[in-house]
């Protein structure tokens, strides 16, 4: 199990702790398209190419591999057990749309544009090599859209595609994060927010 420093994030976290103790493992495994290991107690959940194991009632995290990002983030670990608390399975789809396109995106627009598109922009627009060089190490899909672009999946049939334009002397670097179209089964505004942010953060530590 994986101890992860308290910070500011730790209030919400230990709510959502709460919630989690009270959940239908198997109401709730059924719902997101998961397995639940009743005799062990525990949900099999993969997070971006990464296999976990959440132990119920009483919230645990492992993999089989130390390196796992969730192990240690906290908001990765949040998204994890609100995903298991209110999410959805969702059919696969080939449609990606903008933060904006979807529910409440205008109204939370601001905060993912600081969040999460100024910070890919600045983090790999500026590095553009050492982002390549860790994303094509991964399991991520190689895409052909702008100076750089791949296609991840976050959960099963949840995927982004992060689309990196290198900065100059002229123009400084861009990003976009596009959503698969069936994000909104199962994450709010803020939620999809968490997810760039855990997404930049997981190949921001690799590179």
């Amino acid at each position: 199990m994986a101890v992860v420093e308290n910070n500011k994030e730790m209030v919400p976290f230990e709510h959502y702790v709460g919630l989690f103790r009270s959940l239908n493992p198997e109401e709730a495994a059924a719902r997101c398209g998961v397995a639940f290991d009743s005799a062990r107690g525990e949900f099999a959940i993969r997070l971006l190419y990464a296999d976990y194991a959440i132990s119920w009632p009483e919230f645990a995290i492992r993999s089989d591999n130390p390196g796992a990002f969730a192990l240690g983030n906290l908001p990765a670990q949040m998204l994890l057990i609100r995903f298991l608390l209110e999410g959805q399975s969702a059919p696969a789809t080939e449609k990606f749309l903008t933060y904006r396109e979807m529910p409440w995106g205008d109204v939370y627009l601001k905060p993912f544009t600081g969040r999460c598109l100024t910070r890919a922009a600045f983090t790999f627009g500026t590095r553009l090599p050492a982002f390549c060089k860790a994303m094509d190490a991964s399991d991520a899909q190689k895409l052909t859209f702008g100076d750089a672009s791949y296609e991840l999946e976050v959960l099963p049939n949840y995927k982004v595609r992060l689309i990196v334009w290198e900065g100059d002397d002229e123009f400084p670097p861009n990003a976009q994060i596009l959503f698969s179209a069936n994000f909104p089964v199962s994450f709010s505004a803020e939620d999809r927010t968490v997810v760039g942010d855990v997404v930049i953060s997981d190949i921001k530590r690799k590179m």
